[in-house]
């Protein structure tokens, strides 16, 4: 999703536990990108750091500022197969098993890195 003219980023996920309602924590988010230089020169555009919140238990949230589960999650294989790979039992509110996702959404455009690379 997005421009393609843009360099080759690393995508993870991670689950966490946290006592801020979910606006707090998209504002925390954002003061740690903006910690690491991140700069929104364009929509989607290259960045330094991106932190989404995509999941916040099992609810739903549409704001102008935050939409959960995030938006274009279930059409994201860079998104869903890592996710798959700390929750593989999971219930995603509004689209359902990550399983059955999984199925309609190919592994491809991505590769997993091993433990001692990165990307230049």
């Amino acid at each position: 999703m997005g421009p393609q003219d843009q360099p080759e980023y690393i995508n993870a996920v991670m689950a966490v536990e946290t006592g801020l309602p979910p606006l707090e924590l998209l504002h925390a988010l954002q003061h740690i990108e903006l910690a690491h230089g991140r700069v929104r020169a364009r929509r989607w555009g290259e960045r330094t750091l991106d932190l989404d919140i995509l999941l916040y238990g099992d609810r739903q949230i549409n704001t102008t500022e935050l939409s959960v589960p995030h938006k274009g999650l279930a059409e994201r294989a860079f998104v869903l197969y890592p996710l798959s790979e700390i929750a593989p039992d999971l219930y995603i509110p509004g689209y359902g098993k990550l399983s059955e996702l999984l199925m309609h959404c190919p592994y491809v455009g991505i590769r997993r890195l091993n433990d001692d690379e990165s990307i230049s």
